[in-house]
Order: structure tokens, then sequence, then C-alpha cells
């Protein structure tokens, strides 16, 4: 019973809150409901975190299936979504006042921030990959109001761009779906449990190799477009420069990891019934051309939330590169990542989003003085900066360092190189962009009331630096759920 309850309630508690806010609306007696839901989906990953290190625990009929893995990434959920639903009552109070939103629109802001969280649980607790497919989708869907939310000439037509690139994905992910299927009934495999992960790595060395091939290679194509991945990444700066802060937040803390985490699924089956170089090579291509990408972009970046956005598509990048190079170290440090890189960003575009409330603009050019205009929120938004760069003593310090070890001790010192060196491009052209915006006084820009983060803000992004730093210090509490997770996508236990 009490594995029923935590397997279902990460998708079933924000769904109520949903139809609450569809019913009610979003007012100040109903906007504590975000955060609890946040809250709730929280500590069912951390109940399943004691239930799933051993085994996996399966509900709903074998619906759903929880193991070590599955809890890490709701716990990267439930926390992600904490920050962005505690900062979502001051985001749309300052809209509100602003005259940019009503209640009609605080309304859908609360239904669809809801389903964004059932869908991504549904993700990562769906036992099978079809139902994980129809969930990534629900994300789409969803997420594209949300990129829309204001409505405007800009916000409309990143809309349509973020559906249109995320549905060809989707659509090369389903081909995938449909061979590897194809290839599983072919290997005896009974048609109930032909897309099911657990059967489908049970039965990866009977699959056909070079129909395996082509559905890995669509897979990782298709979900990789919606990870931010090169080729199909073209719609992840349009998207979070226009999304509300909150939900920027989520996508780039969270949504991207899913899509990722569809691809480290993938790669178990696939290196069953291929071996580990097919999508060793495939994920080495990708990674590099991201993280190439990322580093050109940022170089004459001039807007804040797209300069975050970029900084996605490069740790996305580093994050295939880890898992092409697939051993016990790359992987525990990819996973490790994945938290680390949820916390640094959501703190990140939540206090990009109050600059561009208070200043009206997310220009660069525009954003002088913080450090003596608004040092509370100059402290955060530089430390947020700081943590994704890679400085000790944050999280993402601690994993790429693990990363650079695991290449050099596989022989893919070259791969670990390029990305050293694109990495030290990007952190230039961040902590460039960084200096100009922190450092620094302006007379004639005198301090903003509306730059101070009200309290719930402030708390938010301080417990996400809190929480980065502290990991980046010691894993320790993560530790069992880290090794079961990681023994998982490698196969070899610790």
């Amino acid at each position: 019973m009490l594995t029923t309850i935590l397997l279902t309630a990460p998708v079933a508690v924000p769904l109520l809150a949903a139809c609450a806010y569809a019913a009610f609306g979003w007012h100040r007696r109903t906007a504590w409901l975000a955060p609890a839901v946040a809250s709730s989906v929280l500590a069912a990953a951390v109940g399943l975190t004691f239930l799933a290190v051993d085994r996996p625990r399966t509900g709903l009929g074998g619906l759903l299936r929880a193991d070590a893995l599955t809890a890490l990434m709701l716990l990267v959920i439930g926390a992600v979504a904490l920050l962005a639903m505690l900062a979502s009552p001051s985001y749309l109070a300052a809209e509100r006042a602003a005259g940019h939103a009503g209640p009609a629109d605080a309304r859908r802001y609360g239904i669809l921030t809801q389903g964004f969280i059932a869908s991504m649980a549904l993700a990562v607790l769906a036992s099978s990959l079809g139902v994980l497919w129809v969930a990534v989708e629900a994300t789409t869907i969803v997420t594209a109001f949300l990129v829309g939310h204001r409505r405007t000439r800009n916000a409309v037509e990143a809309a349509w761009k973020y559906v249109v690139i995320c549905s060809a994905g989707i659509a090369l992910a389903l081909l995938g779906i449909v061979l590897l299927h194809f290839a599983a009934r072919h290997a005896q495999v009974p048609s109930s449990g032909a897309l099911d992960w657990a059967r489908l790595s049970a039965h990866a060395a009977s699959l056909d190799p070079d129909v395996t091939r082509i559905a890995v290679a669509l897979l990782v194509l298709g979900f990789g477009a919606k990870a931010g991945l090169a080729p199909l990444h073209a719609w992840l700066p349009d998207a979070h420069g226009q999304a509300p802060a909150p939900v920027s937040a989520l996508m780039s803390g969270v949504l991207l990891s899913v899509a990722l985490y569809a691809i480290l699924r993938v790669k178990v089956i696939a290196d069953i019934a291929l071996g580990t170089d097919f999508t060793r090579t495939l994920l080495l291509i990708i990674a590099l051309a991201s993280v190439t990408l990322a580093a050109a972009l940022l170089i004459a970046q001039r807007d804040l939330k797209r300069m975050l956005a970029y900084s996605s598509i490069e740790h996305m990048g580093l994050l295939a590169l880890g898992t092409a190079i697939g051993t016990r170290l790359a992987m525990a440090a990819v996973l490790l990542h994945i938290l680390g890189h949820g916390m640094a960003k959501a703190v990140s575009f939540l206090a990009a989003g109050r600059v561009h409330q208070a200043l009206g603009t997310s220009r660069i050019d525009d954003v002088r003085a913080l450090g003596t205009r608004a040092p509370l929120l100059a402290f955060f938004l530089g430390t947020g900066l700081l943590a994704l760069l890679g400085f000790p003593p944050f999280t993402l310090f601690a994993t790429e360092v693990a990363m650079v070890r695991a290449g050099f001790a596989t022989g893919l010192g070259w791969a670990v190189t390029a990305a050293l060196v694109l990495t030290l491009v990007v952190m230039a052209a961040v902590s460039a962009r960084m200096a100009g915006m922190l450092l620094g006084s302006r007379p004639d820009a005198p301090a903003l009331p509306g730059l101070r983060p009200p309290r719930a803000l402030t708390a938010a992004m301080g417990a996400g630096l809190a929480a980065c730093a502290m990991i980046g210090v010691t894993a320790w509490p993560l530790r069992p759920l880290l090794d079961a997770a990681t023994e998982i996508v490698t196969g070899v236990s610790g």
C-alpha cells in the first residue's frame, strides 16, 4: 500500500492541484498549494529512495516502476519544482502589478505548471518506453502554453518554434520506439512487455543489431532534441528567454534532464545489444557539437536569459560526454551533475527573472551595477553563475573533475581536452558579462525597490545555492542512492 501511494502521488497530487486551480483560480488563498505539491513530490522521492535502493518497486499493475535511478530523478524534479513554486507567487504578483497578467492568466499558470510537474514525474516513473514517450510529449504540449504565457509576439513565436522542433524530435523518437518494438517482438519478447525497460534489458542480447542500431540512433536524436542537444537545439534559447522565470527554472533545471534520463535508459539496452562503441561514438559527436555551439554563441550573447539557455546547452553537452565515457566514475558524476545543475540553474533563472521584471529588460548592456543597486539579488545571481561555471565548492566543480578523470582513464583524453578548452571559452564569456552586470557603480542608476527579492524568493534561491554547495562538499547523504543508480546505468556494482 505504501509503495503504491509513493509511486502514484508524484503524478496524482499535481493533477489534483491542477483541478483545484481550475476550480478556484490562483490567488493569495491558493498560492500555498503549488509549493505544497512540490514538497509532496519531494517527500515521495525521499520515501522511494529508501524503498527502491535494494530492488525496484512496481505499482498500478506494472504501469509504474521505481528503482534507484527513478528515485534520484524524482528528487531532482521535487527539489527544483519546490524552488520554482516558492518563487511563483512573487513572480505573478509582479506581473499583475505591471499589467502583464490578470486572474485568468494566473489560473492558467497554476493549471499548466502542475500539469508540467505531473508529466515529468510520469516520465521517470513509467515502466514502459511508450508511456515515457507519451509523458514527454505531454510536457511539450503543456510547456508550449507556458512559453507563450505573456502572449507577446516574441513569446508566441518562441512557443511555435518550440513545438515544431520538439515535435520533430519526438517524431524521430516515436519511429525509434516502433523499430525497437519490432526488434523485441522478433526476439520473442511478449507483446505486452515489448517496450518494458526491464524486459528489453533482459532480452537485449537477442535483439537484431541492425534494427536496434537504427532505433537507438533515432531515440538518441529524438530525446536529444528535448534535452537541448545539437543538432535539434534551436528551440531552447528562444523558449527559455520568453518563458516565465519559474517555468524557465523548471525547463532548464529538470525537463532537459528528464529527456537525458530517457537516453540513459536507452543506452543500457543499446550497450547490451550492440556493445558500447556505437552509443559512445554517437554521444561523443553530439556532446562535442553541443559544447562547441554553446561556446561559440555565448561569446557574443547580449541577453541574460538567453545566456543562461546557452549555458544549459553546454551542460547538457557535458552530460552527454560523461554518458559517452560510460564508466562507473563518469556515470556517478553525470547523475550528480544533473542534481547540481538543476539547483544552480533554477537559482540563476529566478534571479534573472527578478532582474527582468524590475528593469523591464534582460539585455546585459542595460543591467549594470547590481552590486550597489541590489546587493542581495546581485549575490544570488553572481553566485548562481559561479556555480554554473564550475567553481568550488559547488557540485559542478566536483562532477566536472570526475568526468575529466574518467575520460583520461578510458582513453578519451582528446575529447575531454576539447571539452575543457571549450568550457574555458564559456567561462571567459560568462565572466565578462557577469562582471559588467554586477560590478562598478553608476550614479545615474539609483537603487530600485523592485530589485529586492521577496522573502519567499530569497529563501528559494538561498536553499538552492546551499544544497548545491553542500552536495559539492560531500555527497554522503546521497551515496547509497547514487551508487545504486550508477549500477543501473553501467551494470557494474561498486
